[in-house]
Parts: C-alpha cells; sequence; structure tokens
C-alpha cells in the first residue's frame, strides 16, 4: 500500500540540531554579549550559535552521511532555546538574517540536506505583539479574544498566571486556535517559510491543540504549497489518532525511545520479551503496512530517536556503556522510518537533563572527539543503511527466541531481494546484550 507520507523521507536520515548550541562563526556577529562557548548550559544563558556557523558545518553533515536537518526554532525569540517566540515571521537576530537563512537552505539543498523547521503553534511569549498588547491595553486591546483569558488585569510575571497557558507557565501564553484570525495567522507561518524553501514541519506539542480540524487543514495548506513536504508531530505516546493520512506524515518516535531506555538503560531493565511486545506496539503492521481491511490507512513514516533536546543522551544514561550505546543505535537504523541522530551524539557528547544535555560541541577538537567509537559507527551505520534498500524500505517482523530475538527486514522487487537480520542475545549474569548483523541474501 502507498504511503501518505512523501517518499524521501523512507531514504532519511535526520540530524538534530539547536541552533544556539551548535556552531557559532565570525561571518555573523549580533549585538550583545554572550557567553564563553565552553560555559556550563543553564536555562537562560546563551552561545549565540547561529545560522552562518550551521552553515560552515553543512558539509561535514553531509559527510558524515545525513540527509536531512531538523532544526529547534529559529525565530526571534528572547529565549535560549526559542520556543518562546516573539515573532514567527522573523530570524532570530542573535542567529542571523534572513538572508543566511536563505543561503542556508540553498547551500544544504545543494549538499543533498533537506531542511524542517519546528513550529511552536500552541503558545507563544508573552513578547509576542498580540499579548503585549493585551499588557498594555487590558480588555481594550484588539486581540483580546487571541488568547484565553480568564480575569483581568493580567499577572503575567507572577507565579500564577489568571490565563490558560502551556503547562502554567506563564511565559507560555495559550494561543485561542478557534478564533479564525489566530488560526489564519498560524497557518500562514506554515505557508510563509515552506515559499522560504523548507521542506516540512516538525510540530511542538500538537496534542495540546487538541482538534483535529486545525492540523487537517494545516495539512491541506502546507501540502498545497509542497506536496512532498513532511509533517512530523511531538507525539510522546500512543499516535495513531494523528496517523490517518489527514493529519501528520509521522510521529517522533519516543515509544521506541522508551523501549530501548527500558531494555538497555535501565538498572532494572526489561525482559527480552517484553521489549519485543513493546516494539511491536511502536511499529504496529496495521499502521506500517495496512491492515488489508481498510481500518487504518498505512503510510507513515515515523522519526525514530533515542535522544533530542528533551531528554538525557546517550552517553550520560544509566547503565551505559560503550556495548549498549551500538547496540541502541543498531536497533535505530533496524527499524521502519528515518532515524534521528541529536546533534553531538556521534561525538560522544555528555549530558544529563535539560539544560545539561544542551552543550556546546567544542569544534577546536573535532579531531580529537571522531575518535570516539560512535563517529565511525555512526557513519558505518548510515551506509549500512543507504546500501540495503530493505532497510528503508523493507518489511518487517520481529522472532523471539530464547533470551534471543530477531529483527527481520525484508525487501523485494523484479524477483531481486535484499534480507538483513539483526540477532540480539540477551543479557546475562550482568553483562550488556551481544548482537550480529546478517545478510542472508
Amino acid at each position: 500500500m502507498n504511503s501518505f507520507a512523501p517518499a524521501w523521507v523512507k531514504d532519511a536520515v535526520f540530524y538534530q540540531i539547536f541552533p544556539d548550541r551548535f556552531c557559532r562563526s565570525g561571518r555573523y556577529s549580533a549585538a550583545g554579549n554572550f557567553v564563553n562557548w565552553d560555559s556550563k548550559p543553564t536555562r537562560e544563558n546563551m552561545f549565540g550559535g547561529n545560522l552562518a556557523g550551521i552553515e560552515d558545518r553543512l558539509k561535514y553533515i553531509a559527510d558524515m552521511g545525513f540527509n536531512a536537518i531538523y532544526l529547534c526554532p529559529i525565530f526571534k525569540s528572547n529565549s535560549n532555546h526559542r520556543y518562546h517566540t516573539v515573532d514567527y515571521f522573523e530570524i532570530d537576530p542573535v542567529l542571523g538574517t534572513m538572508a543566511d537563512f536563505d543561503r542556508l537552505v540553498k547551500k544544504a539543498h545543494k549538499l543533498g540536506l533537506r531542511i524542517i523547521l519546528d513550529g511552536v503553534f500552541n503558545h507563544c511569549s508573552r513578547g509576542f505583539f498580540q499579548f503585549n498588547s493585551l499588557l498594555e491595553l487590558g480588555r481594550n486591546s484588539p486581540y483580546v479574544d487571541w488568547f484565553h483569558i480568564k480575569k483581568w488585569p493580567l499577572k503575567a510575571y507572577s507565579k500564577k498566571a489568571n490565563y490558560e497557558c502551556w503547562w502554567n507557565f506563564p511565559a507560555l501564553p495559550k494561543f485561542n486556535t478557534d478564533n479564525p484570525e489566530v488560526r489564519e495567522y498560524l497557518m500562514s507561518v506554515g505557508e510563509f517559510w515552506m515559499k522560504r524553501g523548507i521542506d516540512g514541519w516538525r510540530l511542538d506539542v500538537p496534542n495540546e491543540i487538541n482538534d483535529d480540524s486545525f492540523w487537517q487543514e494545516f495539512r491541506r495548506r502546507i501540502k498545497a504549497v509542497n506536496p512532498e513536504a513532511y509533517i512530523v508531530g511531538e507525539i510522546w505516546d500512543e499516535p495513531s489518532r494523528w496517523l490517518m493520512g489527514d493529519q501528520f506524515d509521522g510521529v517522533m518516535n519516543y515509544m521506541f525511545r522508551k523501549a530501548v531506555l527500558a531494555y538497555l538503560f535501565d538498572e532494572n531493565p526489561i525482559s527480552t520479551e517484553e521489549f519485543c511486545r513493546r516494539l511491536e506496539e511502536a511499529f504496529p503492521k496495521t499502521r506500517w503496512y495496512g491492515s488489508g481491511e481498510g481500518e487504518t490507512p498505512a503510510g507513515d513514516i515515523p522519526m525514530n530517536l533515542l535522544g533530542s533536546h528533551d531528554t538525557i543522551r546517550l552517553q550520560s544514561l544509566p547503565c551505559s556503556d560503550g556495548a549498549r550505546v551500538r547496540l541502541a543505535l543498531t536497533l535505530l537504523f533496524f527499524m521502519p522510518g528515518a532515524p534521528c541522530i541529536y546533534y553531538g551524539e556521534e561525538l560522544g557528547l555528555k549530558g544529563g537533563k535539560d539544560p545539561d544535555n544542551r552543550r556546546t560541541i567544542p569544534w577546536d577538537s573535532l579531531e580529537s572527539l571522531r575518535k570516539h567509537p560512535a563517529y565511525p559507527y555512526i557513519k558505518e551505520l548510515i551506509e549500512l543503511r543507504k546500501s540495503n534498500v530493505a532497510l528503508r524500505k523493507g518489511d518487517f517482523s520481529i522472532k523471539i527466541g530464547e533470551n534471543a530475538f530477531e529483527i527481520r527486514r525484508f525487501y523485494e522487487e523484479n524477483g531481486k531481494k535484499n534480507v538483513l537480520e539483526l540477532k540480539v542475545y540477551g543479557a546475562q549474569d550482568g553483562s550488556s546484550p551481544s548482537f550480529a548483523i546478517f545478510a542472508p541474501n
């Protein structure tokens, strides 16, 4: 059955970038003072990473084998992570200019790298113009219906806001997406950047906009600009609701990540049987292949991940060691969907809970960092995936044995078969699980 997601995503290997911490180029100088590049990250400090720095490192990303980039927010904001949006139509001046953005996209495409942006459409910043109007004009603001106001005057800088906001954080007022003006504004944001040349959207907390019609309209309008756009939602739990072919093309597969962590990086790991059950839940055949009965459309392509800007880095997880990390990465590249590597994981970057997981890459030490075992192994896995169509488009099955399991990927076209098997042997006597890759054909 044909996929409703764009075909290129099955061939994609994503590299996620947190712009403030990735690379700071001297080709662009932002006004203001920034902490030293080797400083410890906090929730507030700014490092001054910029778009020119990302552009400078595009060849590094492409040479690793990646062919797609997921950028955390880049719009005007007064937070280092930029999930507090001030203006959705402007590049944050700390990052650069619109010309810098256009040049980045053009160069990325020339190198065979697609770019998707982070869309934060559930909430904005207190500095967002329309919300600031409420702070200045109160009930008389023309934008009074853009938000969910409970009481006047607004208490935007108290511990408890009197308006709806994301997870009760006053700094993040929630949009009233039932308002046609708000909907049109947000839809126009999506269209604007698509027309600027991006290849899709990663949607931040889309479940918080609990309205299928909003995302159905978003999909229609984005696909009208570019039918090949990839729309992927940040959904942490069972995602079927959003994967019926009328909303998202896929989700960030946190169900997969949770299963891997529970099996490999937990002091009280789940059993091999339980791990396989959870894998099958994260990659249900009815969704990946179609039920054949018309109950659930096939065709979503998940973005599979082991880490992100919201999670502890692989190297800093409990029980983490070289063997476990190696197996986790192998599982990532063997599963249906598009693997995504969080920046710096290939260099063995460490980091605990947010904000420690958002450290900078020490580019001056790149040659020594490349000696980390993760660097050549991720390159090897990317090449394995590119040279085996079964890993990108093949059928997927799991066979469970005694304290062991096998993942099989199979693809056949015009009588030519491509088969790869990953055999995993469970841990015994406190040792790490082991594995082997076979190509029976």
